[in-house]
């Protein structure tokens, strides 16, 4: 969060180490007792699960940007990975070797032959198979789950078709491309008595767990507004969803049309630098612009990618597969793409005030958006802004603001006295925004209580003030449901926290998918994943809904959209977006094969 001098944020970042070692005393000293690390099991110990007696034999489908991140955090003694398929050359090399674009994408894609000890591609081969056609990898026998992190509009038709096959899923985030799609899945999961998982990677991150128990404690009492933001800097000419298309593309210079091929380019320049200076990290980035350079080869309308007149030029079928996120078509714009992890999070807060263990849903959503920065060569917005009402502990939905007397009709259940806790009309309101064009901020969410602020930042720091004093230390004082945020800190329970969480912040990606070994390991109606599809259901109506909206704003027709209850069950067929569950059951089940 910007604003807090370095000072503050050393003691907002103690205080929540002291919160965690207060509210979770007991559990710390479980884990240090067992010698249990981030690394280690400590997602195990957090999340009710322990190790498998043998890995569940995956399939990896996509191994694109998002599939080598997963590859990259899952962990060998849950998962052994058996078979792979994409349709790039470039995604089955990262697959395999990595990604060695930068030190962080190394770090976070470092390819099956680390992730497994191999020597060589070749040996890496010996082990796992490699597909083209994803058919092809489902009808393999040996695949007992697949991981789908292909563009969004595919994840529906792979996940039924991969169910229909008898494997359990994982599929990346948005569930699916339109809320109908979710609702098939959801069915079709119940129907083949196979597990579905989202890859909402916050339901498994320690962090965000963390912060629910601090909201169960009654820390920063009640919660009234959460703050939710991703902001990028991406402007024209460097944009991370719009990569270099292979074979090079026409562009407009000085009011001129020039053909231009930055991997070619690229490609030189490596080749120039390992000729001065052979060293490995050279090779291996000249060989990775090499398998960028051959993803020219994919003739990516036989995929079904297709070609479009966007009026000032054509577009390619292959530019629709490599800049997929760009296109209504492919993908859900930043709702989907960044959003649905932001609004994800905040109802994950709002659900701990729930007593039934429910996701919370939202009442209503103002938003607006356009393309402010990015004009042409795409059609989803590159600035969205929203506002979602939740209800509160005690809203009542049937509460008639203009014929009720809150305070007499409302006191509070224990006392009798009239309270804010009682009160009817009670919502909490969930701000997001996503841009482009400024980074300023970063991406995360606070939360902010009568008590106290928890601010989380990209998933990897948290900061815990009460109110909104940075500069104040504290401690936890009190039980379970009514503690408070104490300026008499102690500071000895931050120490048992740190000792425990050692090692860099897991973001959740290796605890959905050790989570979801283990629940296949041990089947029982019980052992379900997390963000299992009710769950993730909830998710993609709230941001396909917000995508809604920001549409008929531009068309001028409001921004505004009540949210009802039949588009959260996956029963109902009623949806947001007016697509048809039985259309899309009919398209998706025959697809897939008789189910």
């Amino acid at each position: 969060m910007k604003g807090l001098t370095p000072e503050e944020r050393a003691i907002a970042r103690e205080n929540y180490y002291e919160a965690v070692g207060v509210t979770r005393r007991d559990f710390l000293k479980e884990a240090l007792g067992a010698g249990v690390l981030t690394a280690g099991g400590l997602g195990a110990l957090y999340f009710g699960y322990s190790k498998v007696d043998n890995p569940v034999r995956v399939g990896f489908i996509g191994t694109g940007d998002e599939g080598n991140v997963l590859i990259g955090a899952l962990n060998p003694d849950y998962l052994q990975v058996v078979a792979i398929c994409d349709i790039r050359p470039s995604s089955i090399f990262r697959a395999f070797h990595g990604d060695h674009a930068t030190p962080n994408t190394i770090r976070v894609r470092p390819g099956l032959m680390k992730v497994y000890g191999w020597k060589s591609e070749d040996e890496a081969r010996r082990h796992v198979k490699v597909y083209t056609d994803y058919r092809d990898l489902l009808r393999n026998k040996d695949v007992e789950a697949v991981v789908i992190a292909l563009p969004l509009h595919l994840h529906a038709q792979v996940a039924i078709e991969a169910m229909a096959a008898g494997k359990h899923v994982l599929t990346e985030k948005l569930m699916a491309h339109n809320v109908a799609q979710c609702k098939v899945m959801a069915r079709v999961a119940a129907q083949q008595n196979m597990l579905l998982a989202t890859g909402h990677q916050r339901h498994y991150s320690i962090l965000y767990d963390n912060a629910v128990n601090f909201i169960r404690w009654g820390l920063l009492g009640q919660i009234h507004y959460i703050r939710a933001q991703w902001h990028r800097g991406n402007l024209p000419g460097r944009d991370s969803w719009q990569p270099p298309l292979p074979g090079g593309e026409e562009v407009i210079i000085d009011g001129k049309k020039q053909r231009i091929d930055k991997i070619a380019d690229q490609i030189k320049k490596w080749e120039a630098r390992l000729a001065k200076q052979r060293d490995p990290l050279t090779a291996k980035r000249l060989a990775q612009w090499k398998a960028w350079d051959a993803d020219k080869t994919v003739k990516a309308e036989e995929y079904g990618y297709q070609e479009a007149d966007l009026g000032h030029r054509k577009r390619s079928a292959l530019e629709e597969l490599v800049r997929w996120r760009l296109w209504t078509r492919t993908g859900g714009g930043l709702m989907a793409e960044l959003g649905s992890h932001q609004l994800d999070a905040a109802s994950i807060f709002i659900s701990a005030l729930r007593k039934d263990g429910k996701k919370a849903h939202p009442l209503s959503v103002y938003a607006v958006g356009g393309r402010q920065v990015f004009p042409y060569n795409r059609d989803a917005e590159d600035h969205v802004y929203c506002m979602f009402e939740f209800p509160a502990p005690g809203y009542d939905p049937s509460f008639d603001v203009g014929y009720r007397d809150i305070v007499a009709n409302y006191p509070d259940p224990k006392t009798g006295i009239p309270g804010y806790d009682q009160d009817p009309s009670k919502r909490i309101v969930v701000t997001y925004s996503s841009i482009n064009g400024n980074g300023f901020g970063g991406y995360g969410e606070v939360v902010m209580g009568t008590k106290g602020t928890l601010i989380l930042e990209k998933e990897t720091e948290a900061l815990l003030m009460k109110n909104s004093d940075a500069s104040a230390k504290v401690t936890v004082k009190g039980d379970k449901g009514d503690a408070v945020l104490d300026t008499t800190s102690s500071g000895a329970n931050a120490p048992v926290a740190k000792a425990v969480e050692q090692g860099p912040v897991s973001r959740g990606y290796t605890e959905e998918m050790e989570h979801l070994a283990w629940c296949i390991r041990n089947r029982d109606p019980a052992n379900v994943p997390r963000c299992h599809p009710e769950v993730a259901l909830g998710d993609a109506v709230m941001a396909l809904t917000a995508k809604l909206a920001i549409a008929r704003s531009a068309k001028g027709e409001g921004g505004y959209i009540r949210f009802e209850e039949s588009w959260f069950d996956p029963q109902s067929d009623a949806t947001p977006d007016g697509s048809s569950v039985e259309e899309e059951y009919q398209r998706l089940v025959k697809r897939a094969g008789s189910v």
